[in-house]
C-alpha cells in the first residue's frame, strides 16, 4: 500500500472518530440519552465516574483527540506523521483502559466507545506503519 493510500483511510477513521465523539460530546452537554440498542450499556458507562478525566467529559477528549490526529494527517514530512503516529498510540491506549473499565469494574459496554476504541486501533496501525515506511526508506508519495 502506498502512503497516499495509507494516510486516505487514517483520514477516514479520523472523521469517523470524529463522529463517534462529536455525538457522545453532544449527548454529554444536552444532558440526552444516546441511541444505544445493542449493548443498553450506554447510559452507565457515560454517568461513571471514568466518563471525564479531572472534570473534562472523555468524549470531548476524545473529539480533541480526533480533530489533533486528522489535522496532523495533513501536515508534511517527518512532524506530521510522527504526530499522527504518537497522538493515535496515546488514543488506543487510554481506549483500552477505559475498555478495561467498562469490562471490569463499570459492568456495562458502551456500543459506541467500542466504536471508538475500534477507530482508534485501527489509526494507531496506520499511522505507525506510515511513520515506519517512511523510516525505513519505503517511497513515499505524500498527497
Amino acid at each position: 500500500m502506498t502512503d497516499a493510500t495509507l494516510r486516505r483511510i487514517a483520514v477516514v477513521l479520523a472523521i469517523v472518530g470524529l463522529g463517534i465523539a462529536g455525538y457522545l460530546t453532544y449527548v454529554h452537554y444536552a444532558g440526552i440519552k444516546s441511541i444505544c440498542e445493542i449493548a443498553h450499556g450506554c447510559e452507565k458507562v457515560q454517568s461513571s465516574e471514568w466518563s471525564k478525566l479531572v472534570g473534562v467529559p472523555v468524549a470531548l477528549l476524545g473529539l480533541v483527540g480526533y480533530v489533533g490526529i486528522l489535522a496532523s494527517l495533513f501536515v508534511r514530512g517527518e512532524v506530521g506523521l510522527i504526530a499522527a503516529a504518537a497522538q493515535s498510540l496515546i488514543g488506543f491506549g487510554f481506549s483500552a483502559y477505559l475498555t478495561y473499565r467498562e469490562l471490569f469494574t463499570i459492568d456495562a459496554i458502551c456500543i459506541w466507545c467500542v466504536g471508538s476504541a475500534i477507530v482508534l486501533t485501527g489509526l494507531a496501525f496506520v499511522t505507525t506503519a506510515r511513520l515506519v515506511r517512511a523510516e525505513s526508506g519505503a517511497p513515499t508519495r505524500l498527497t
